[in-house]
């Protein structure tokens, strides 16, 4: 079938057009990623699915044909996706949390791309997170550290491709949520960061159409997932395959933004001034937040440990 055949299921008018099942998601995916598609055809569907708004057999669908063009990576534990443009957040503790989350003994996998925002990848080094951008270099990394960032540019330069047609066409599409649904390293479990609430459900639901077992979504810090610890936060997704939700209490903070918390840059917050008690809390939160879609139990007390172990060695090593 030819993509022009799926912009025209998704074209034809009111009354007539339709969405696409997963099967025609997958197949058009595929047809993107290969190659075999005309760019006007490419650009024609991903504005109609923003337009009409994407269903979750359609996420899933074109999910699943990114994912079964990746190559064999080793398995993790955890994926935890990094997709957001940083605009309304401050420093990435949600780095520091993940670290955390691998010094309990879960492999972590992070992979991303966050635009002209470079504050994630410079935070990288801060955290203690080396960057692999092969498979082998990957193995390397997970069974030395137990965590790693996988570039989304080296890991799957297709999909990169379809991500940057956003310079392109002015607008963000569906492949941003697609991003999120990938799970190179084949996790059981995997946290999501959205910055519309909206997307908590859509996600949600297809990860339970592509047999997911144990999946957290939240609207977090400009749309990573990184808990707010002053907000009660509602959370998405799976336990054991079945879908589920959460409501997760605040701290008691006095309001701020996550923006407004010392510099953007991790590696000079850590050093210019001491942790105060509420970023202390984000990176306690979110480890917590993640160790619980692990089943850790009492998670929360398992991530506020794990701090107090690590804060001085994390802070002496930003400053060197």
């Amino acid at each position: 079938m030819s993509l022009s055949s799926h912009v025209r299921t998704l074209g034809r008018g009111p009354g007539r057009s339709r969405s696409l099942t997963q099967d025609e998601a997958f197949d058009a995916m595929s047809l993107m990623l290969r190659g075999d598609a005309a760019p006007e055809a490419v650009g024609a569907l991903l504005m109609l699915l923003r337009m009409k708004g994407e269903t979750a057999p359609e996420i899933a669908g074109l999910a699943a044909a990114s994912q079964a063009r990746m190559p064999e990576l080793s398995m993790v534990d955890l994926d935890w996706p990094s997709y957001a443009a940083g605009r309304t957040r401050g420093a990435p503790w949600f780095l520091l949390s993940a670290r955390l989350v691998a010094q309990a003994g879960h492999r972590v996998l992070l992979h991303g791309w966050n635009g002209t925002d470079a504050k994630v990848r410079a935070g990288l080094a801060a955290a203690g997170i080396g960057t692999a951008h092969t498979p082998d270099e990957l193995s390397r990394l997970l069974d030395r550290d137990r965590i790693a960032y996988l570039p989304l540019e080296t890991a799957h330069p297709d999909l990169f491709h379809l991500l940057n047609l956003r310079a392109v066409l002015g607008l963000r599409s569906c492949i941003n949520t697609v991003c999120r649904m990938l799970n190179p390293g084949a996790a059981q479990s995997s946290v999501q960061g959205v910055f519309h609430p909206s997307y908590r459900l859509l996600q949600a639901h297809a990860a339970a159409l592509l047999n997911w077992d144990n999946l957290t979504v939240i609207k977090g810090g400009g749309g990573e997932f990184e808990r707010h610890p002053g907000k009660e936060i509602a959370a998405f997704g799976l336990r054991r395959g079945e879908v589920w939700e959460e409501n997760f209490a605040p701290r008691p903070h006095a309001p701020r933004r996550l923006s407004s918390t010392t510099s953007p840059d991790l590696r000079v917050a850590l050093t210019e001034t001491p942790i105060t008690a509420f970023e202390t809390d984000i990176i306690i939160g979110t480890a917590a937040l993640a160790l619980d879609c692990l089943g850790v139990r009492e998670p929360d007390a398992q991530a506020r440990a794990l701090w107090e172990g690590d804060c001085q060695r994390v802070c002496s090593a930003a400053l060197g």
